[in-house]
């Protein structure tokens, strides 16, 4: 065991966590002043509910001894036999329990970036029933066959370094699923959906942003250079990103927006998360700049087609997470990583189809599990808010709060 990976172990996970407060308000920040609440406590609450979850199931679902690649056991049910020891499988420089806990961050932000998909019209216990379910029959399965030991994906050769399939194509996959299930907001088209606070957005802009050299440095499970190398990749393609919109912005519409700059860092970040241990600088960079592209033409397709992701996680996230896996089989190197592969680039055009492969899989199962989970809680529940509810607010509705009381 090693004490200096250890504690830069628990660190990350206290900057993975920091990550969900800073949706939080980043997603609070873009609705309108009548569902700031709601929206902000959509993410909070998962960090309690998730957490429950993990510590009985979804650790030993994602991470415990295998079941015909598909699936962990239930040996560690309740955490039995998740000691302080090293993990031989997953960590062997740290405690099992820190590699557990770690692991746990990423399961509470990945449905909490689902939620910026139906913002604004959906009620609060139907919302937690889907989460959970949605983190027992999407995430945790996927967690295994991507990095769990034994994961079919895993074993034939799909890299995911720090979550771009695992997380962001997952809840993007599911966010297209839970538009199409529930529909566009009342008025969408012919009613005004500025944000009321961008201040509050760029605040959790920078908490992701900070957060995310946990997400993907920690990664790493050690303190080394492959987590110099991501946190180095993850600042780069974040900034890229940005400066892509930006200019994406510029030549499209002749302005260049706040809200632009932060949607354009998280599309960097998302899409470099995949690749992050695997890459080097440059091309971090051009990876951050094709983000910021390919994001930017993305979210405006949606509202062209008049899909109403109310936040754009289908095209930030969603998006930003396949290209970031598709990105990997082109441009990771051995020489940044040794224990990674070479890309396209570097003479091994194979491993682009096993990204391939693992973003078909991926997407095509979370997709239509969720499309399930969506429809079958929507007709049980009813998980859309009434109309007149709807018109009210989510603050004073579901919660009988204001956010301002002038």
């Amino acid at each position: 065991m090693d004490k200096a990976d250890t504690a830069f172990v628990l660190a990350a996970a206290g900057l993975v966590l920091l990550m969900t407060p800073g949706l939080a308000l980043f997603y609070g920040g873009m609705v309108r002043r009548k569902n700031v609440l709601g929206t902000i406590l959509q993410s909070l609450i998962l960090i309690s509910l998730i957490s429950i979850e993990w510590v009985y199931l979804g650790y030993t679902m994602s991470f415990g001894p295998d079941v015909g690649g598909f699936i962990g056991d239930l040996s560690w049910f309740a955490l039995q036999g998740v000691t302080n020891a090293p993990s031989s499988d997953y960590a062997t420089t740290i405690p099992q329990t820190v590699f557990m806990i770690y692991q746990c961050m990423f399961a509470i932000i990945t449905p909490a970036l689902i939620t910026g998909a139906f913002a604004e019209r959906v009620r609060f216990v139907p919302f937690l029933v889907f989460s959970l379910c949605w983190t027992i029959f999407v995430y945790n399965p996927v967690c295994h066959w991507i990095w769990g030991k034994g994961g079919w994906l895993a074993n034939i050769g799909v890299l995911d370094f720090a979550g771009g399939l695992v997380v962001h194509a997952t809840c993007g996959a599911a966010a297209l699923a839970g538009v199409l299930v529930l529909g566009p907001r009342k008025g969408y088209g012919k009613t005004s959906f500025m944000p009321h606070n961008l201040p509050l957005t760029m605040l959790g802009t920078g908490l992701l942003w900070f957060g995310w050299f946990g997400f993907n440095g920690g990664s790493a499970l050690a303190a080394d250079e492959i987590a110099a190398t991501a946190f180095i990749a993850t600042h780069l393609g974040g900034m890229a990103g940005m400066l892509m919109w930006v200019v994406m912005e510029w030549l499209t519409q002749r302005k260049a927006t706040t809200l632009g700059a932060a949607s354009g860092a998280i599309a960097g970040l998302a899409t470099i998360t995949p690749t992050a241990g695997f890459v080097g600088p440059n091309s971090a960079i051009v990876i951050g700049c094709l983000a910021g592209v390919i994001c930017y033409l993305a979210v405006n397709f949606k509202t062209r087609i008049g899909l109403d992701d109310s936040l754009d996680v289908v095209g930030i996230h969603g998006v930003g997470g396949v290209l970031g896996t598709l990105c990997l089989g082109i441009f990771a190197s051995t020489e940044v990583n040794p224990g990674g592969v070479n890309g396209l680039l570097f003479g091994n055009p194979g491993q682009v189809g096993i990204q391939m492969l693992g973003v078909a899989a991926v997407g095509g199962y979370a997709f239509v599990v969720s499309w399930v989970l969506f429809k079958v809680i929507h007709v049980a529940m009813g998980m859309r808010l009434a109309d007149e509810a709807e018109v009210q607010g989510m603050d004073s509705s579901e919660h009988f709060e204001t956010a301002y009381n002038n």
